[in-house]
């Protein structure tokens, strides 16, 4: 592990973000762990790891949450990066990503005595891409019950609970997904959009001006075009990711 060592030394050293990428997902998993080893806790070099989708070319998979979640983690945070380590495979390099004013405009703060409208927050959870579910268990699952809103950020290391009273956020705490029990009180939390992409209706709209721009075959025979054209998002959907903007 000494290259990890070396690289732990320059972070420190240089007056800015490092770059370290790797040949596949595998190594780059490896580094990370070594990095961990000699970085220990200091919080002034983050280790950001940016994962590739593991999914081949246009095939009708998506990515794992986790690794959808550790991505828009670092794509949120890569912006404010002062020092500290981004690690990427050399696939992802090869990636188009959403520009940044999507994260930041897709991105919002829940804080205690905050105001929030139930209607209009679950509406923009699932603009965001959040999914309603009866029980929170992975990133980007949402559930409300009456007053109870349970959700699962992209970025986050354990789902939320939020408790209102009436339309003022009285409590956040973290909670266990396993027993479902509520633990640590927190003052506030940050909500990340769960895709890469919006499915907003000028998004939508814009995906199928470009599909059929870009593709000389029938829209109404294609799966994907026809699940997007409806608000979803099929699965394999990341690789048209271009679709969705203007530009990437």
């Amino acid at each position: 592990s000494a290259r990890a060592l070396v690289i732990a030394e320059a972070a420190r050293r240089h007056a800015g973000p490092v770059l370290v990428i790797q040949p596949d997902s595998l190594s780059a998993k490896r580094l990370e762990d070594e990095l961990k080893f000699y970085l220990g806790e200091d919080s002034a070099y983050p280790l950001l790891p940016f994962p590739d989708w593991e999914i081949l070319p246009y095939d009708r998979f998506s990515p794992y949450q986790d690794i959808l979640s550790d991505r828009l983690a670092a794509l949120a945070q890569i912006p404010s990066l002062r020092q500290g380590i981004l690690i990427v495979p050399a696939a992802t390099l090869m990636h188009r990503l959403p520009p940044r004013d999507y994260i930041d405009a897709h991105t919002l703060m829940l804080k205690v005595g905050k105001k929030l409208n139930r209607e209009r927050f679950r509406e923009r959870l699932g603009g965001c891409g959040y999914r309603a579910v009866s029980e929170v268990m992975e990133h980007g699952d949402f559930a409300i019950r009456g007053s109870l809103i349970d959700l699962f950020p992209m970025g986050a290391a354990e789902p939320y609970r939020l408790d209102l009273l009436d339309e003022e956020i009285d409590s956040i705490r973290l909670f266990d997904p396993e027993s479902q029990r509520s633990t640590e009180a927190v003052n506030e939390v940050r909500l990340l959009p769960a895709r890469e992409f919006p499915l907003t209706e000028p998004a939508i709209n814009r995906f199928r001006s470009n599909w059929r721009t870009r593709f000389a075959v029938q829209p109404g025979r294609c799966p994907v075009y026809k699940d997007v054209s409806q608000g979803l998002a099929p699965p394999g959907i990341e690789y048209y990711l271009p679709l969705f903007f203007e530009q990437t």
